[in-house]
Formats: structure tokens, sequence, C-alpha cells
């Protein structure tokens, strides 16, 4: 398994020599267009990560999981896993370490558990995802694209609470 990425790239090159293309002069076209790209992602990029890191060290999210917890709560949710649904459509590896934190205080088999490992499987960074394919392209007016996936998150996290419960509970 540990070769298959070096034999993966052996055959696009001998694939490539045996059509007599110009692997390498192509190679290096797709770098270039690789590193225009990065240079038109990376300011969304930036302003991004700037702003996640600027809620969580203002405490603005623990204010606003605190608030939503007691609500969630009585919907059936567990209240673990609302600072992970806050934070995944934002940072998937923020939302990673609190998935592991609800492993460590709750257990992997815990309901807890279960709810975070299938919200974690079925949602999307949508902040990040936008930012980058958005601003790939040059695109700053979203419409309804943000909406939507906040939507389909929202129905990710009811959805895993509800699959719980009926295969487990």
């Amino acid at each position: 398994m540990e070769l298959a990425m070096p034999i993966f790239a052996c055959v696009i090159v001998l694939f490539g020599l045996i059509r007599r293309v110009p692997v390498f002069d192509i190679f290096m076209v797709g770098a270039k267009e690789g590193i225009r790209t990065l240079y038109n992602i990376a300011p969304t990029i930036i302003g991004l990560m700037f702003a996640v890191s600027l809620l969580k060290s203002s405490g603005a999210v623990d204010v606003i999981c605190s608030a939503i917890s007691p609500i969630a709560q009585r919907l059936g949710f567990p209240p673990e896993i609302v600072p992970m649904a806050m934070l995944r459509p934002v940072s998937g590896s923020g939302a990673t370490a609190l998935l592991l934190s609800v492993f460590e205080d709750c257990g992997t088999d815990s309901f807890a558990g279960r709810v975070a490992s299938v919200l974690a499987g079925s949602s999307e960074t949508t902040f990040y995802a936008t930012a980058m394919y958005f601003g790939s392209v040059h695109i700053k007016n979203t419409r309804h694209t943000l909406p939507a996936a906040l939507a389909a998150d929202f129905t990710a996290l009811v959805m895993s609470v509800v699959t719980v419960r009926l295969f487990f509970y």
C-alpha cells in the first residue's frame, strides 16, 4: 500500500512517454498554474483563518456554545457535540480536535461519541470550502451557496442524532 503513489506516478509518466507527451513540460505548466491558484486563494484563506482564530481567542465560540447547549439538550442533542457542530463548518482540524475530546470525555461508544462520529463524516467545512473554491475563481457574491450549505450542515447534525438513535438506541 505504501508503494501505491510511487507506482501511480510511474504509470502516469510511462503512459505519457509512450504517447510521446512532453511529460516534464506539462508538469511545469501544471506547477505554474498551481502557484497562480495558490496566489489567488491565499488572501481568502488567511482571512478565514484570522477570523476563526479571533473567534476562538475572544471566547465568542464558548459564549455561543454555552447559550446553545441547554436548548440543544432539550431538543435531544448531546450537549458535548455543540462546540463541534459550531466549529465544523469553519475548521476541519478544530472539529477533529473536538471530536477527539468528545471521545476522551464520553467514550467512542457513547451516544455523544457516536453522534460526533456520524456528524464528522457527514458534514463539510463549509466556509473553508466556499472560500477556497469561490476564491480560486474570483467569485465574491456566493448568493445561495452559503445558506444552502449551512442548511445541509444543520441537516447533517439533525440526521446524525436521528441515525444514532435509530440504529443504536
